[in-house]
């Protein structure tokens, strides 16, 4: 069951059970109030036509008029609560003239000029409420209330109730007239619509927040597929905390693309595994198929060289020439072969601790005399605590020779600085390889690694790729660096001891 409420599904019927339960019991509380402010209305009432009906029985059986009644002192069932509700008393007579009144002083009876009590009939008191009982109450009486003919509308506020009261002088009827309650009902009425109005809106404001917070994820999932089709395998969709469907469901999108991303890297491997095994085949074939006659080349040059050297200084000069471009076309071809060779076949490192320093000065041997004849100069730098770094000799050999015969090259018109620095870094031993010669376009920089690449007309575009290929075999790393004009920066991070 626990499972089932960390569902979409069942996460999403539980907040819908609970607004609804809400709602519900929002709704039966105003009713519960409606009732209960209805109930204590209805009593107000009921104690105002009482308390208005014994005063009025009380102005018949004394001389007292209703006014004198309610400012009499120790009047208690006549509270200011009740004077409220009440908008007046009427004392009619059997004649069905008015005797006394609560708050119409224009109804009063007035003494005439012969010293004669003159009273205002009922039927001429015009906008009296209308008569809330029906007609047998009454009897033969109902229809001499001009308030309770037939068809009378609502002309005056409030509401109007009368009683008989039997007397030694014939019926008398008190009228209570009470205050229209029409805007505190309307209030009342219009309350709960104001309460549900305010729910619903709670209702749709929450509802649109789980829409988003539900269909958020399937748009982001939706625009992954988006970027996976174009052909970006790297995106990943974020499901933190997520532990329903939808959260499931980013995470297989993930470990599919992982996937996906894990196959182009191996299809990648496989090509690159694939050209090398080319590679390799074609240098073997070369190296069997060319490097003998090479070979025969080159000695019999120096033969040539030797014995059959002109003995005229001019031509002697001229042949001699000759002979050495040949050997150095011959030399050329031949470091082409073992290009080819040191790309194609298997890294067997001899891995030992090794001094970084003496390494690069092993190599820096082999291009001193070209950098002095162009002008260049070398700085070695080596900061303080150095360690030792596992290695294979032969193969850093091959990167340094390959990186520092690139810088030399890259400054042979201009000359400039090679700045070599030697530092420790984490686990690391840290080397930069700095010239200021002409610098890598930057379209250029990402493709300087790769097989068969070069900018040079004569190169064969493996040297950065054996270097690199060096590199990786030592679980180190190898980044470029380059301004087109300013120069280039190789940095190899090699593991220390």
């Amino acid at each position: 069951m626990t499972d089932f409420f960390n569902t979409f599904r069942g996460r999403l019927l539980l907040i819908l059970a609970f607004l609804l339960l809400a709602t519900l019991g929002v709704q039966y509380y105003l009713n519960l109030r409606t009732q209960n402010e209805n109930n204590k209305l209805r009593a107000m009432q009921e104690k105002a036509l009482v308390a208005g009906f014994a005063l009025g029985v009380n102005s018949i059986s004394s001389s007292e008029f209703l006014e004198d009644s309610v400012e009499r002192d120790k009047q208690t069932f006549f509270d200011e609560e009740i004077r409220q509700r009440i908008k007046d008393i009427i004392i009619i007579n059997k004649d069905w003239e008015v005797t006394d009144t609560l708050n119409s002083p224009d109804y009063q009876p007035k003494i005439g000029d012969n010293n004669e009590t003159q009273n205002v009939n009922l039927k001429d008191i015009q906008n009296l409420p209308p008569l809330m009982q029906d007609k047998n109450w009454f009897g033969e009486d109902f229809d001499k209330f001009p308030n309770a003919k037939s068809g009378q509308t609502d002309e005056a506020e409030g509401e109007a109730h009368a009683i008989p009261v039997e007397t030694s002088g014939g019926r008398y009827y008190v009228m209570v007239i009470l205050k229209s309650d029409k805007k505190e009902t309307a209030s009342r009425a219009a309350r709960p619509l104001i309460y549900n109005l305010v729910i619903l809106l709670l209702s749709t404001i929450i509802t649109i927040f789980l829409v988003w917070r539900f269909t958020r994820p399937l748009a982001n999932l939706s625009e992954a597929a988006s970027r996976v089709a174009e052909g970006n395998l790297g995106v990943r969709v974020k499901n933190v905390g997520r532990n329903d469907e939808i959260g499931r469901l980013a995470s297989r999108f993930n470990e599919m693309t992982a996937e996906l991303e894990k196959s182009r890297e191996l299809e990648a491997q496989l090509q690159q595994a694939e050209k090398s095994a080319v590679v390799g085949r074609l240098a073997s074939a070369i190296a069997h198929e060319i490097r003998n006659p090479l070979n025969y080349i080159n000695l019999t040059l120096d033969h040539l060289r030797t014995k059959f050297k002109p003995e005229d200084a001019g031509k002697s000069e001229t042949f001699e020439k000759l002979t050495t471009q040949l050997k150095e076309e011959v030399g050329r071809i031949n470091n082409q072969i073992t290009d080819f060779l040191n790309y194609s076949r298997s890294a067997n490192l001899n891995l030992q601790p090794l001094e970084v320093r003496e390494v690069v000065e092993d190599s820096l041997r082999i291009i001193e005399a070209q950098a002095e004849e162009q002008n260049i100069k070398i700085t070695l730098v080596e900061n303080e605590n150095v360690p030792r770094i596992l290695g294979d000799a032969e193969f850093l050999r091959s990167v340094f020779n390959n990186l520092l015969i690139n810088a030399v090259q890259a400054m042979q018109a201009t000359g400039g600085n090679l700045d070599i620095t030697i530092s420790p870094a984490a686990n690391f031993v840290k080397i930069e390889i700095a010239d200021t010669g002409a610098g890598i376009p930057e379209e250029n920089i990402h493709k300087i690694f790769e097989p068969y690449f070069s900018t040079k007309e004569t190169g064969t575009g493996l040297g950065l790729a054996i270097v690199k290929k060096n590199v990786d075999v030592h679980n180190g790393a190898i980044e470029a660096e380059s301004k087109l004009g300013e120069g280039t920066k190789f940095t190899v991070s090699l593991p220390r001891v």
